[in-house]
């Protein structure tokens, strides 16, 4: 089955966002990162196991797609930005695993509900304009008992640490990050909107060196409840 069936029938594409200064500079430093920050190694951990059918929110572009198994029937990868999407497809071109790369913002994936077995968010609820929305559609697509992958960064370390995300955020730090913010809490908002959260941990980006306001970081395993009365976010 191609992954077109999984896209909402009479959906017309755009680009919901545009980013090409920081879409040019976020390139060149996460294929850096690969290997400096160690970030391939946690790319492999966030995607091992998982088989089916999956979608990537906010794919980027597309550093996960060669590391996805090959139990792994097909990837929709959703992302909003012209330049990283064109860096996607031309990644998705050379993994093993079919991929498919879909314009399309978090707050209204254009696709069908219940389709997929597995989310992928990587490094994406930073920079969502309404993380609740968001993950209100990841529930919509994913089938009852579906598992969502995460790796995202957000609040973390001490007070003075703190008080510099919070400034960072309400100043210069989203204009000039894609609307990235440091300072939310990825694991709360899993659970604020209804997910069972599975085994999850924190991590250091870079794990050596002194840290970055970039720096907390989160992996671990959600999922969508089976029961039909689970409980919706608002």
């Amino acid at each position: 089955m191609s992954a077109r069936s999984f896209i909402r029938s009479g959906q017309t594409a755009r680009d919901p966002v545009h980013h090409p200064l920081f879409a040019r500079y976020y390139a060149r430093v996460s294929v850096a990162a690969e290997t400096r920050f160690g970030m391939g190694g946690v790319r492999d951990r966030l995607l091992a196991g998982l088989s089916g059918r999956v979608i990537e929110i906010g794919a980027g572009n597309g550093l996960n797609f060669a590391r996805y198994p090959r139990t792994v029937a097909e990837v929709v990868a959703i992302e909003p930005e012209r330049l990283l999407r064109q860096s996607a497809v031309e990644a998705a071109l050379r993994c093993e695993v079919p991929v498919d790369v879909v314009p399309g913002a978090a707050e209204a994936l254009p696709v069908k509900s219940e389709a997929f077995d597995a989310v992928v968010l990587s490094l994406v609820l930073c920079s969502v304009r309404d993380v609740p929305r968001a993950l209100a559609e990841v529930r919509r697509v994913l089938r009852r008992g579906g598992e969502v992958r995460f790796f995202e960064h957000g609040r973390g370390g001490g007070r003075a640490m703190a008080l510099t995300q919070r400034a960072l955020d309400r100043t210069v730090w989203p204009y000039l990050n894609g609307g990235c913010h440091l300072a939310r809490d990825p694991v709360a908002a899993l659970r604020d909107a209804g997910f069972e959260l599975g085994p999850y941990r924190s991590l250091s980006i870079p794990e050596k060196g002194p840290s970055l306001p970039t720096s907390y970081c989160v992996l671990g395993t959600a999922w969508r409840p089976e029961a039909v009365s689970e409980t919706r976010a608002s």
